[in-house]
């Protein structure tokens, strides 16, 4: 017997996430120049980073050799500032995963169980199953959360419940009427972990203030990203606003220093670049259209999407991947989601869209 096989079972039984592939590990492996090759497999944003938090970076730079603010007291007074919440109530964490991650080590356990939707985003049950709980997939009810569902499946061993709005990878969305009156309908000493990585995607009409809601329920997390439309992917920068007991539970598993100084000092300069922010809004409102029109001329299903990626349907998905990459092109297979017949494809510039269509067009008649 080695030491591993000491470790928990549940712990030996955890597969690893697979991120998307990257452009210079597909470069090597076909031996293309990184130039020829598009990636639209992890939903970053095409714009790059915002001028204010390369700004902000560069100024960073000097007091690398130093620790980061560990209590990240300058980023939570801007956030603190934007959602009008105090800074007792905000966690940090290194991408929103983080947080997420957090909040199954401080209330899960051996014995307790936590619920999410089938097609929910993949950390959801790595999560669980690293803290040793049950994790309970409920059915999907077409593409999204069967709340209905979920609600019949918490049992007295229940803590936490797991929602992202909109749904990574299917994009659905769910009525922030029928969402509030779920929150409001669950035991109190269950945990809603609503996870917001694309909120900012969402069009006014299909926005709504959970953030008041953090005030109203007890039993609410809220976690957000500067991963996606803030352009800040390669610093994994996230946060949770939560109660004040909740957050202190959190940050009492949190790594010290889980957020670094650069990350830091860019998000806090990407939340004020509302500028940025609403040209990313406009810039993937226009890329959607391209990418639904460029399905629809493919005789291609697709589910639609609120987010800043689309679930297009395209039959043997495995294999169109393949083809993909030999045209230099990467983008997200889902089957491990629950869905082998589509692949996730993240609005990317005109030109990056474009050369998608054309090559999954080529793909599908190959």
């Amino acid at each position: 017997m080695s030491v591993c096989d000491l470790a928990p079972g549940y712990i030996r039984a955890i597969a690893p996430y697979q991120p998307g592939k990257p452009i210079s590990e597909l470069a090597r492996e076909m031996g293309m120049d990184e130039v020829r090759i598009i990636k639209l497999a992890s939903n970053e944003n095409p714009r790059g980073v915002s001028p204010l938090a390369r700004r902000a970076i560069e100024a960073a730079l000097p007091e690398l050799a130093r620790y980061p603010d560990g209590n990240g007291f300058e980023l939570k007074q801007a956030l603190s500032r934007r959602h009008g919440i105090p800074q007792e109530r905000i966690v940090l964490g290194n991408g929103s995963n983080d947080v997420l991650e957090m909040a199954a080590r401080a209330f899960l356990a051996p014995g307790l169980a936590a619920i999410y939707s089938q097609h929910a985003f993949a950390v959801y049950p790595l999560a669980v199953q690293a803290a040793g709980a049950t994790g309970i997939e409920v059915p999907a009810r077409d593409y999204s959360h069967d709340l209905a569902g979920m609600r019949r499946a918490v049992t007295p061993a229940t803590r936490l419940v797991f929602i992202a709005n909109p749904n990574n990878p299917t994009g659905t969305l769910v009525p922030a009427r029928e969402l509030e009156a779920f929150i409001a309908g669950l035991p109190r000493e269950v945990l809603v972990v609503l996870d917001e990585a694309y909120n900012e995607y969402l069009a006014p009409e299909h926005r709504s203030d959970t953030i008041a809601w953090v005030k109203r329920f007890p039993n609410l997390v809220v976690t957000r990203t500067f991963s996606k439309v803030y352009g800040l992917a390669g610093l994994r920068v996230g946060y949770a606003l939560a109660a004040a007991g909740v957050a202190d539970l959190m940050n009492r598993v949190r790594q010290p220093f889980n957020v670094n100084s650069i990350g830091l000092a860019a998000a806090a300069a990407a939340l004020d670049d509302m500028e940025f922010v609403a040209r990313s809004y406009a810039e993937n409102l226009n890329g959607m259209r391209q990418l639904e029109e460029g399905a629809r001329r493919l005789g291609l299903d697709y589910i639609a999407s609120y987010g800043n990626f689309l679930a297009i349907k395209v039959g043997k998905a495995a294999e169109i991947f393949k083809r993909l990459l030999r045209r230099g092109v990467i983008v997200r297979p889902v089957g491990g989601y629950g869905l082998p017949e589509h692949l996730r494809v993240t609005v990317g510039t005109a030109a990056e869209n474009e050369k998608f269509l054309a090559a999954l067009a080529a793909s599908l008649r190959e």
